[in-house]
């Protein structure tokens, strides 16, 4: 699966971790990728969507069907 949110568009971010003797090794910051299945009354079908949770938290504020009109205006396919 895709470390990237549909909604946010959150991608991995890269870093060093660091050692208590400060050695550095290089890792990835991944960002916390569900996937959530939601019900969209003006498709009448159900979209599976490849959120953050900052992304679900976005469609609980927002409505699901305001996000869905967004996406299809970027082009997104659902």
């Amino acid at each position: 699966m895709a470390a990237r949110c549909q909604v946010t568009g959150a991608v991995p971010g890269f870093g060093h971790s660091i050692s208590h003797s400060h050695r550095r090794n290089k890792r990835r910051f991944d960002p916390n990728i569900q996937k959530k299945r939601y019900f969209v009354p003006s498709l009448g079908r159900s979209v599976t969507l490849t959120l953050s949770v900052k992304g679900i938290k976005t469609i609980d504020a927002r409505g699901i069907d305001s996000v869905i009109a967004e996406l299809q205006a970027k082009g997104v396919k659902l």
